[in-house]
């Protein structure tokens, strides 16, 4: 029978230990978190990781004094980057536990962000036990003010806050400058509420991971940098394009036939910006991994298909729905949905069997027996 080993692990998920007292996680080891404490009470005694931190190192004291194989640690994240963060926590939580052989875990949080890794750390160990730390204080009006001044004193809540307040009203301040209070009511609950949208879907984590693998790609010498920069201006020109078309083929009949026209305009140019994206994928991937290629060979047959089903469906819906101006007849729509329907299926069937090809042709080497010389 395998004896338990416990790891009483702290969670800093927003990285105070590196932001403010420049101290790199993770930290393992009774001596070393009481340090890390130490110094993150010195420069900042109202985070909450002090206190988490030093009931981390109370429990610990607690299960040694009963004679049970413990360790302690704390593991940090990333302050401005939650995605890399949590990235950085599972590695860190990998060599920890290589370290230290623990199988067990109690996880010691500050509060429920904190609490967010929980699955992560499930992954990689069980845990027998969560301790969240709530610090006892006074609810007054100056408090609360004054808790509020430092949440936005912190650059990673300013970001998410001042910066689209500020926006906002820039864009209303110039709309009245320029005589169009109206329209620019509009702007700022338009830009708002794209923020909110981009906030709610995730978006922002998945503009994160594009500006993050730009910069490997930029750092390695990668070819995914040229392809990516050029497939972000074939974005923009589609984006420009799309609102160009939205203006030519307005309609009132509701906010769906507007984003057909936006479609209409842009689809091609979106499509292209995929092609050169998942392109230059395929270029770095050849070269450096080979034999993943089979991987994301497939991709842009799907990124075609999509970009032709999407352009036939929208021709063939504005066709049919007797805007002014629109250039192609309700006979000819039918015949555009119908050929990029087929064309975009037979694009997508190709990429899915030429991967399984290039799957099945690498099988087969791996399984070939290796002559050997006499």
């Amino acid at each position: 029978m395998v004896k338990e080993r416990t790891l009483v692990l702290c969670v800093d998920r927003d990285d105070d230990l590196g932001f403010k007292a420049q101290i790199d996680g993770p930290v393992v080891g009774r001596e070393a978190c009481l340090h890390a404490a130490t110094s993150l009470g010195l420069i900042d005694p109202e985070d909450s990781d002090v206190n988490a931190i030093f009931e981390t190192v109370k429990i610990y004291d607690e299960l040694v004094e009963r004679g049970e194989e413990v360790a302690v640690a704390v593991i940090c994240g990333n302050h401005m980057n939650l995605l890399e963060g949590d990235r950085r926590v599972a590695s860190s939580l990998d060599a920890i536990l290589a370290r230290t052989d623990s199988n067990a875990c109690i996880l010691v949080t500050d509060g429920a962000e904190d609490e967010y890794i929980l699955p992560i750390i499930q992954s990689r160990v069980p845990v027998s036990s969560m301790r969240r730390v709530v610090v006892t204080q006074m609810p007054d009006l100056e408090g609360t003010y004054y808790i509020l001044k430092r949440l936005l004193d912190d650059p990673k809540i300013s970001k998410l806050v001042l910066v689209p307040l500020g926006l906002a009203m820039l864009l209303y301040a110039a709309g009245y400058l320029l005589g169009y209070p109206e329209g620019a009511t509009i702007v700022v609950v338009g830009v708002i509420g794209i923020y909110l949208l981009f906030k709610g879907m995730g978006i922002d984590e998945i503009f994160s991971y594009f500006i993050s693998s730009l910069r490997t790609s930029l750092h390695g010498g990668r070819f995914t940098f040229v392809s990516y920069i050029t497939a972000l201006l074939l974005g923009i020109v589609g984006i420009i394009l799309g609102l160009i078309s939205l203006l030519d083929y307005y309609t009132a009949s509701g906010f769906f036939f507007q984003i057909l026209a936006f479609m209409y305009g842009s689809i091609v140019w979106f499509t292209a910006a995929g092609l050169v994206a998942s392109g230059g994928k395929i270029i770095d991937v050849f070269l450096n991994e080979r034999e993943a290629v089979r991987r994301v060979v497939a991709l842009p047959f799907f990124v075609l298909a999509i970009g032709v089903i999407a352009y036939g469906a929208s021709i063939y819906i504005l066709s049919i729905s007797e805007i002014p101006g629109f250039p192609i007849a309700d006979d000819a729509g039918v015949k555009y949905i119908i050929f990029t329907t087929i064309g975009g299926l037979f694009c997508a069937f190709f990429g899915v069997y030429l991967q399984s090809f290039l799957g099945k042709g690498g099988d087969e080497c791996e399984l070939m027996p290796v002559e050997r010389g006499a």
